[in-house]
């Protein structure tokens, strides 16, 4: 009787602890975030705020109709409306140099880029490739293929480091962009990179990108009626892709 007694306690105990983790686990990850943005805390990450905007918008009937999410306010767009155009629109006030940017690239970059930006294993590289466009397998680094340094300044803002994005400041992302811009000897280690300076550095691939005007030049190849069925009688395959070695393996 005893020994039914205590196994009867331990089991419960055991159920009571079970749930208490998986309440406490609930609480923390998965109770459902404030529909008003606004009223998330400051001391809250962005990404946190973006999340509760994001869970605000659910899918309710009205009228026999469905209406998905709300308007935006004008928090939630600020906080993406960040791109920088190829006139420089949105660039913000800052600067940086490479030598700056050479221990920054190392401490949050080089594990993916390498310490000179030439990549490690399938990670891409970021230098080096000039003149390679025209190869079999070009290599497609910020000095040899971008044709604007607004798209790499973008980038690194918005996306990088990875698994960490927009964690850098803006004197951050100034300095990284001229240790990569250096590493593709485009500028030498004491320039001074800043919204003043940007458009001092010359692009290689400047001019290698056109209008895609294929709507008026290529209009007289397009068959007005369009074959949905039996359309041919045989099928050859005339050209494969090459260099398919592109994914990152974990050794």
């Amino acid at each position: 009787m005893l020994k039914s007694r205590d196994l009867f306690i331990v089991s419960f105990v055991c159920v009571f602890g079970v749930f208490f983790v998986a309440s406490n686990f609930a609480d923390r990850f998965i109770t459902r975030l404030p529909e008003d943005p606004k009223i998330v805390s400051k001391d809250l990450d962005l990404d946190f705020q973006l999340i509760a905007a994001a869970q605000a918008s659910v899918v309710r009937p009205r009228d026999g109709k469905f209406d998905l999410g709300r308007i935006a306010t004008r928090k939630e767009i600020a906080a993406w409306d960040r791109d920088i155009s190829p006139d420089g629109t949105g660039l913000p006030v800052g600067s940086g140099d490479a030598i700056d940017g050479e221990e920054i690239f190392s401490e949050r970059c080089a594990f993916c880029h390498g310490d000179f930006a030439e990549g490690l294993d399938n990670w891409p590289e970021l230098a080096g490739g000039l003149d390679t466009l025209a190869d079999e397998d070009p290599v497609k680094t910020v000095g040899s293929y971008w044709p604007y340094l607004s798209t790499t300044w973008d980038y690194v803002k918005r996306s990088m480091p990875f698994g960490y994005a927009q964690s850098l400041t803006d004197d951050e992302v100034y300095a990284t962009v001229a240790y990569i811009l250096y590493s593709n000897d485009l500028i030498d280690e004491d320039f001074v990179l800043s919204n003043e300076s940007f458009f001092d550095v010359e692009m290689p691939n400047a001019n290698g990108f056109i209008i895609d005007d294929r709507k008026i030049s290529e209009s007289h190849f397009w068959n007005k009626k369009v074959c949905m069925s039996d359309c041919k009688t045989d099928v050859k395959i005339t050209m494969r892709a090459a260099v398919l070695d592109v994914t990152p393996e974990d050794e």
